[in-house]
């Protein structure tokens, strides 16, 4: 423990942002830079807890105190040696992951936690810098080869870990770059692709091997390698079937967003000048918000079907579970209207078939079911729909339906307690088996699924390689 009176003399203090008027015009990250003194007060705050419960809320297990602990007494590189024991990735979960983490900090119990996730980003961005980041190449071949399906963080995981332990490993991505929605799901306003490149430049340094442009839709394709991992996430987004769907101007959100992290403000698919509505209010919607902003959207409204949530948390999900409250992105800062309690009945069409407007109506529950409230409805501008509703599973025709793998109630991959499906060698990780999730449940899964893979593939008694979590662990809640 760094200072025992830390989190008494320090409030929590978190990056400064960038002026809004200044973000929306480019595409770079939102946060200022933060100084080397910041994060050292910030992790001095770190109470050294008897029992450190943002070890249970991160599925990584990240040795928080630890780290901070290291950034306090200025030994940055042993930090990152921590933090690269439990975490591939710190650069990414310290750019995108919600933090479950601060959610469990004993801190938080009744004061403001420790910015673990800032302490993080700052450990490995200062890493890099420091040239402390180097390839860490396998020992000794092991004869082995295993396929990855999917470039996401999931696959991206299962690979280094695999890799390192001397297997030879291709990760196939079906895009035209690797990366998955790291690549193209995520704006670059939350995390700038250099990031993911110098992560990959590493990766092939390592053995890794990469395959671009590669749809992998049968078994046949994957003759002859000794195992598979499959990470191609949940790509099946639920739809609205509502009147009017079939109007030009509606998109999936994982329509829009590639496209916009593939060509910026010269989108095919732009919100500019257009009355942009966004159903959903969750971080896809707000990745939706952010790029409709940069790309000049006349104007932005984000529906969410939910209530508006609390300011503070709820006694109905007490510490240390992730609690549903208000909270404010940085799309959100931006400018947009967001609405609560509210359904989408009928998009609107206008001349050419394209839509002009959507119908909505203020619902409540009733007997746990949406119902709409009576005299609430209206109607507004929408020339560019977005559906940000989330994912339903894996996507079955194709691969999975010619491997033959089973799925769960959910449609998922159902797989046993050590990652493999239902065909043997054969194994699944990240969203494609657990269902829509975080990138740290992601980079979790592939870790654990690794070491499956490799006790598989040498046929040891117990995992030889790092397992975060079972397949069947769940967030806190």
């Amino acid at each position: 423990m760094g200072d025992p009176k830390g989190f008494l003399k320090t409030a929590r203090e978190t990056p400064r942002r960038r002026p809004v008027d200044v973000r929306i015009t480019d595409w770079r990250e939102v946060y200022e830079r933060h100084p080397a003194d910041a994060s050292v007060r910030q992790a001095a705050r770190c109470m050294d807890c008897g029992i450190p419960f943002c070890h249970n809320g991160c599925p990584l297990g990240n040795l928080i105190p630890e780290w901070n602990d290291l950034v306090y007494r200025g030994e940055w590189a042993h930090a990152a040696d921590r933090l690269h024991a439990t975490n591939n990735f710190p650069e990414f979960t310290g750019r995108l992951c919600p933090a479950p983490c601060e959610s469990a900090c004993v801190l938080g119990i009744n004061a403001d936690p420790v910015t673990i996730k800032q302490v993080e980003v700052d450990i490995i961005d200062r890493a890099w810098a420091d040239g402390g980041v180097v390839p860490l190449a396998p020992l000794a071949p092991t004869g082995f080869t295993v396929a990855v399906v999917g470039s996401g963080p999931a696959g991206l995981a299962a690979a280094q870990q695999l890799t390192r332990a001397g297997h030879k490993v291709t990760v196939f991505e079906r895009d035209d770059a690797i990366g998955g929605l790291l690549r193209y799901g995520i704006p670059e306003f939350k995390m700038e692709k250099r990031h993911l490149d110098r992560r990959l430049a590493q990766m092939e340094a390592e053995g890794t091997e990469f395959v671009a442009a590669a749809s992998i839709d049968s078994a046949a394709q994957l003759a002859g390698f000794s195992a598979v991992v499959l990470a191609g996430g949940a790509r099946v987004a639920r739809d609205l079937p509502v009147p009017g769907r079939d109007l030009a101007g509606i998109y999936q959100a994982m329509e829009f967003l590639p496209l916009a992290n593939r060509h910026g403000a010269g989108s095919p698919v732009s919100a500019a000048g257009k009355h942009v509505v966004i159903i959903g209010g969750g971080d896809t919607g707000a990745d939706c918000l952010g790029t409709s902003h940069r790309q000049g959207a006349a104007s932005v409204t984000q529906l969410e079907i939910m209530p508006r949530p609390p300011q503070v948390r709820d006694a109905s999900q007490p510490w240390p579970t992730y609690p549903v409250i208000y909270r404010v992105s940085s799309a959100h800062e931006e400018g947009g209207d967001r609405v609560y309690a509210a359904s989408t009945e009928e998009f609107v069409g206008g001349p050419g078939g394209a839509v002009r407007a959507l119908r909505l109506t203020e619902v409540a529950l009733d007997g746990g079911r949406f119902a709409p409230v009576p005299g609430t409805r209206q109607e507004i501008p929408c020339d560019l729909a977005l559906l940000a509703m989330g994912f339903t599973g894996a996507e079955k025709p194709g691969l999975l339906t010619d491997l033959g793998v089973k799925f769960d109630a959910r449609g998922n991959v159902a797989r046993d307690g050590g990652y493999q499906t239902s065909v043997p060698g054969v194994f699944v990780a990240g969203d494609m088996g657990r269902g829509q999730s975080l990138i740290v449940w992601a980079i979790a899964e592939g870790r654990s699924a690794a070491a499956s893979v490799d006790q598989y593939l040498r046929a040891l008694d117990r995992p030889a390689l790092p397992v975060a979590i079972p397949p069947t662990a769940r967030p806190l809640v």
